[in-house]
């Protein structure tokens, strides 16, 4: 019989109610408003978009990351583990919350990845982060992950969507350092989001993690130098 789930938190953000659930055998999920947005035991996808992304920058001597969203921290122990001690990770998080369950309920999951040395957490929306990045003076980055639970789809706003959309596309190339890699997942191949990968100047693989069952897609894209 399968365990109850237990309410762990709840909390009001501007989306909905953010809700955090465990059930008796360490599962965990993350919803909001009552829809899913992650769980502990389905993570392949994220886990290789954090491995691909940093393993694509963990020769050089002090890589520079960004994670565009924390979740359970598992995308970020999976970057952590792949990155030389010197490196940089900056994890922007728009809840607060968040980062408290990752460092509480989450922590034994992720293995501790927020309170490694080399992370720091922005409150702050990734897309402002990058669009900072960008600027001419600006430190950039060595790899870009956008881990967020909507990935590009039919539905993506070609040209102003803040993550996927053509402008936004030339603003991650500019806040990326040369030959630096942008990772991205999503639920299913997106022809419209390739097109605009290659139309920004990004040369990039598509891939399906696993095999069988619920196969996600993570996008590994190059700036060329």
């Amino acid at each position: 019989m399968a365990q109850p789930w237990q309410t762990i938190e709840k909390v009001g953000t501007p989306d909905g109610v953010l809700e955090l659930r465990r059930r008796g055998d360490g599962v965990f999920l993350i919803l909001v408003n009552g829809r899913v947005l992650m769980n502990s035991y389905a993570n392949r996808s994220e886990l290789a978009l954090g491995e691909l992304a940093a393993t694509a920058v963990s020769s050089r001597p002090r890589p520079r990351v960004l994670i565009g969203g924390l979740g359970m921290g598992l995308t970020l122990r999976a970057t952590l583990d792949k990155l030389p001690g010197a490196a940089e990770v900056v994890v922007a998080e728009l809840n607060p919350v968040v980062v408290t369950w990752c460092n509480g309920p989450l922590a034994e999951l992720n293995k501790n990845a927020v309170a490694d040395p080399r992370v720091r957490i922005a409150i702050d929306d990734v897309a402002t982060v990058i669009a900072t990045a960008a600027l001419p003076a600006s430190e950039r980055f060595d790899a870009v992950i956008i881990d967020l639970y909507e990935g590009p789809g039919a539905s993506t706003d070609a040209v102003n969507d803040p993550f996927y959309g053509n402008r936004a596309l030339t603003t991650t190339k500019a806040a990326l350092s040369p030959g630096g890699a942008f990772a991205v997942w999503g639920e299913n191949p997106d022809a419209g989001f390739e097109k605009r990968l290659s139309s920004a100047g990004f040369t990039f693989q598509r891939l399906r993690p696993g095999k069988g069952g619920l196969r996600h897609v993570v996008y590994l894209a190059r700036k060329e130098r």
